[in-house]
């Protein structure tokens, strides 16, 4: 108890507390050491927080999303290394570009690449077993684990598809998301939570129609990034009210209202 008092008050010091918690993170009591990082690592989640709510009330429709991914992820994980991760993504795609006939003319071959790279090379797959896990949602522990949640997983497939300048958008389905890759001839809905199973249009109204929701076009629609970085604070704030980790939940919750304004 008194220690996280202690912590509570060094850490509303802001960064005048900064150099002293630094010299003691390097103390050659394992204690001190612990407990100094610690307190870091709330500093860094509170200033990682603040510039996140505040991109939550400031940007459009269109904002970046990818950007954003990584701002969420530093609001659990402020020392994430998001260039690292940036470069790894960056990678990613040239490895599928390889994978990729030339000129991308069928959108079976293009999407056979995309499930080939992440799904046979590199393993990744569904969280089924821990759907409700919040790392679900944080993008660095999705690359990290190699699984994810629907949306988590379609935003692989999406910062991917961006690199190389693929037709690829959001579908926020009501349960599910999906990605849709749709050129003037061609139209394909893919499931990355499973596999990058290939769907057509027939298949997803046939989907909804089973649903208590039912079918209707608008449930097909792109979504956009800033509903689409809605949808993933809401995935998390189910996970944490499922954890029963009040607090996480909270927070979470002032992203929502800002961004659902």
């Amino acid at each position: 108890m008194v220690f996280e008092e202690v912590r509570k008050r060094i850490i509303e010091l802001g960064g005048l507390a900064v150099p002293y918690l630094e010299e003691a993170s390097t103390s050659g009591e394992r204690l001190i050491r612990e407990r100094a990082a610690d307190i870091l690592d709330g500093k860094g989640r509170l200033l990682a927080h603040d510039q996140f709510l505040l991109l939550c009330q400031r940007q459009g429709e269109d904002l970046d999303l990818e950007a954003a991914a990584w701002a969420l992820a530093l609001t659990r994980y402020p020392k994430a290394n998001v260039e690292a991760y940036r470069a790894l993504l960056d990678s990613y795609a040239r490895d599928l570009a390889g994978l990729m006939p030339a000129p991308r003319e069928s959108a079976q071959a293009v999407l056979a690449g995309f499930n080939k790279l992440l799904f046979e090379q590199l393993d990744f797959s569904g969280n089924e077993k821990n759907y409700y896990d919040p790392d679900n949602s944080y993008l660095n522990r999705v690359l990290d684990r190699k699984t994810g949640n629907p949306i988590s997983l379609c935003q692989v497939y999406l910062f991917l598809a961006r690199r190389l300048g693929l037709p690829l958008v959001g579908i926020g389905m009501p349960g599910h998301f999906l990605c849709r890759y749709q050129t003037t001839t061609e139209e394909y809905y893919v499931d990355p939570f499973n596999q990058g199973r290939l769907l057509t249009k027939a298949d997803c109204v046939k989907y909804l129609n089973g649903t208590a929701s039912g079918y209707h076009e608008s449930f097909l629609a792109p979504s956009s990034p800033r509903r689409m970085l809605a949808r993933v604070c809401a995935n998390l704030h189910q996970s944490y009210m499922e954890a029963e980790d009040i607090e996480a939940a909270a927070r979470v919750q002032l992203y929502l209202v800002a961004l659902n304004k």
